[in-house]
């Protein structure tokens, strides 16, 4: 039987298209898996970005109706109409105004708290409600707004037609938790209230305010107008925005499977679990009513910091999924093309290889033949030519070569170990480098668009604080009206702050570079700190070490990185502590300065994220001061660094070269 001849055609252009194939195969797959992967995150982030935009247009409407009911309870006719109980004024100011500013309810009580008039429901009237926490509140001189639930009864007493809007009845949900009630009574509400005071600052009462959400779509489609833009893929829309009271639908344009919207149904156990009972944020993919969505899900609190809702955003997959598979296709094309011009090469060279070596192989035969002196002729200065000439010395140099092999491994086998660690050492050094390139390059973009930002709000900026000082100049100190005038001023002044703020954390300032003698340059910070904030309370302690360099650097960008961690370091210790400024030449020639606190301490997730650009803990805090010490540090061809233990204390290390010139880029 005559067995199969495998030519060294064949065998040359396997051996060049089997690691092709291979490599094509691992780059294919690895391709599908990256892209796929790629998109997918892409959509999670959008939709982790579409939440935050929801929030902030849910706080918008959240402001809206405090500056409503806060302006009304501020004007001098309300305080008049209340004092003299004037039922009819009162309703001649307030039902307009509900109607014109599209309010549910808009309410007015006495000091005590007892209802006086409900512009939604007139009739009903003389009820406590000194109880309610938000009235409670105002009555106690606060301006708030918050969400509410309000109970059934307290819906039916606002007005029947509300309670009856209020009313949502619950469609079984796959995946959703068991519920006791088929009909949801309870009333969501954006509300505000605020004090109403006679001209002498006494309060007389409160007014309060709100919005139903409960079959109130209009802030809903608000946001996914705004969010998506209308975005559709086969005619559907790709985002929708929901509202949950509790795990319940009662605002949403997510759509139904048999049409109109699906109000009414319920989040799933998993998700409930997550932000209704544990206050967290929740991201993932999730099976929403009839088709998977991307959907990003944060808890809405009450006044008392209680979950009792969720704001909710979702996409749909269906267009990443299509945008995979066109991706997909086209890769694969790419390489089908690309395998088949690598078989025609491969075919053409193994053919050319091929050709000396069956000649070889014919010579081999005639000599089996019997053919004596037989004589290839050599016709390559290659391997083939180099076989006929030195295959008499092969044996010879055979074991030789051997022991030389063996000699070349041990010494290679050594190199690596010495290449090896060498290059572990290599990326390690890499991994930091490429560290800093990404937190420069994420700061230097945020530079530009905060730069962009600050210039485009001074002109109007400008512009208000302009007329704000010709109504300060125009209207007299005892005007009622002058305290709202002065308070524009106020926030107008604040406005320009993080307007600077932002302008420092983009650096459009040259530096201006000087000698700098850093134990003075912290000795006048901390005579004069004592002007920003109170130090009664704080312990200072110096260990300026002397006979330091003079640095060459900017003294006031300097003086400013210093100002911002004493700043931070006494902020951090409210109820007292000890503030340590120290000073010292470090191992490496640079200048050490230390900022240590005894404060609460930095929890050790936010350690990463505080030269973040906007991260802050503290509400009246704008997130630069941190962001703009770091750039000035790094333009220095310094840095900085921060150890933290919470409830112990914070300490940050700035290092400084003397010299800009031999400081490292």
């Amino acid at each position: 039987m005559k067995r199969f001849r495998f030519s060294i055609k064949r065998k040359l252009t396997v051996a060049t298209l089997l690691p092709l194939s291979v490599a094509i195969i691992s780059c294919w797959l690895t391709g599908i898996i990256v892209m796929n992967s790629r998109i997918t995150s892409q959509a999670q982030l959008k939709v982790h970005n579409d939440l935050n935009s929801a929030r902030v247009i849910y706080n918008n409407k959240l402001g809206h109706i405090r500056d409503v009911v806060k302006f009304t309870a501020n004007a001098p006719y309300t305080a008049v109409a209340l004092t003299k109980n004037d039922l009819t004024a009162l309703s001649s100011l307030l039902v307009p105004l509900r109607n014109g500013e599209g309010l549910d309810i808009l309410t007015v009580v006495d000091a005590s708290g007892t209802v006086l008039f409900r512009a939604r429901n007139p009739g009903m009237r003389g009820d406590d409600s000194s109880r309610d926490p938000l009235v409670a509140r105002a009555l106690k001189g606060e301006v708030l707004t918050g969400t509410v639930v309000i109970p059934p009864a307290g819906m039916v007493v606002e007005g029947e037609d509300l309670a009856r809007q209020a009313a949502i009845r619950a469609i079984p949900t796959p995946h959703s938790r068991p519920v006791d009630t088929e009909t949801e009574r309870s009333g969501m509400m954006l509300m505000a209230a605020a004090p109403i005071r006679d001209s002498a600052g006494n309060v007389l009462g409160a007014l309060y305010g709100g919005i139903l959400i409960n079959n109130n779509n209009t802030l809903v489609d608000r946001i996914k107008s705004t969010v998506y833009e209308g975005d559709t893929f086969k005619g559907q829309d790709v985002g929708s925005a929901t509202i949950f009271l509790r795990d319940l639908r009662i605002a949403t344009n997510v759509p139904a499977s048999g049409g109109g919207r699906a109000i009414g149904t319920r989040m799933s156990e998993e998700v409930y679990n997550r932000v209704i009972l544990g206050g967290e944020k929740w991201f993932g993919r999730a099976f929403v009513v009839n088709e998977w969505v991307f959907s990003a899900y944060e808890p809405i609190l009450s006044l008392e910091g209680v979950p009792i809702g969720a704001l909710y955003t979702g996409m749909m997959e269906k267009p990443s999924t299509a945008t995979k598979l066109n991706m997909s296709f086209i890769f694969s094309g790419v390489l089908l093309l690309g395998t088949l011009l690598g078989l025609a090469v491969s075919g053409f060279i193994a053919s050319r290889l091929a050709h000396p070596i069956r000649e070889l192989e014919t010579m081999a035969r005639r000599v089996t033949a019997g053919e004596r002196d037989v004589q290839l002729a050599v016709t390559s200065d290659d391997e083939v030519g180099d076989l006929t000439a030195e295959f008499n010395e092969m044996t010879r140099a055979l074991a030789q070569r051997e022991e030389e092999i063996g000699t070349l491994n041990r010494d290679l086998e050594h190199k690596v170990r010495e290449r090896t660690s060498q290059l572990e050492e290599k990326n390690l050094l890499l991994v930091r480098t490429q560290e800093e390139l990404v937190r420069a390059a994420k700061l230097a973009d945020i530079g530009i668009l905060a730069s962009g930002v600050a210039h485009e709000i001074n002109n109007p900026l400008a512009i208000i604080r302009g007329n704000t000082e010709l109504l300060q100049m125009a209207i007299p100190g005892e005007d009622p009206s002058r305290e709202e005038v002065d308070t524009i001023a106020q926030q107008v002044e604040r406005m320009e702050r993080i307007v600077g703020g932002l302008l420092q954390f983009a650096r459009q300032e040259q530096r201006r570079l000087g000698r700098v003698n850093i134990n003075r340059v912290l000795g006048d910070i901390l005579r004069q700190i004592g002007h920003q904030v109170p130090l009664e309370r704080v312990t200072v302690r110096r260990e300026l070490a002397t006979g330091l360099p003079e640095l060459q650097g900017d003294g006031d960008q300097l003086r400013q990185v210093f100002t911002n961690l004493m700043l931070n370091a006494i902020q951090s210790m409210g109820e007292g502590g000890t503030l340590t400024v120290a000073t010292a030449l470090a191992d490496d020639g640079r200048v050490r300065v230390e900022v240590r606190d005894t404060g609460r301490g930095i929890p050790p997730a936010d350690l990463e994220k505080i030269f973040n650009p906007f991260f802050t803990t503290r509400p009246e805090g704008t997130g630069l001061g941190l962001s703009v010490s770091y750039g000035i540090v790094k333009e220095h061809h310094g840095t900085i660094e921060v150890d933290s233990r919470v409830g112990t204390g914070t300490t940050f290390r700035v290092f400084l070269p003397v010299s800009q010139e031999s400081a490292p880029p």
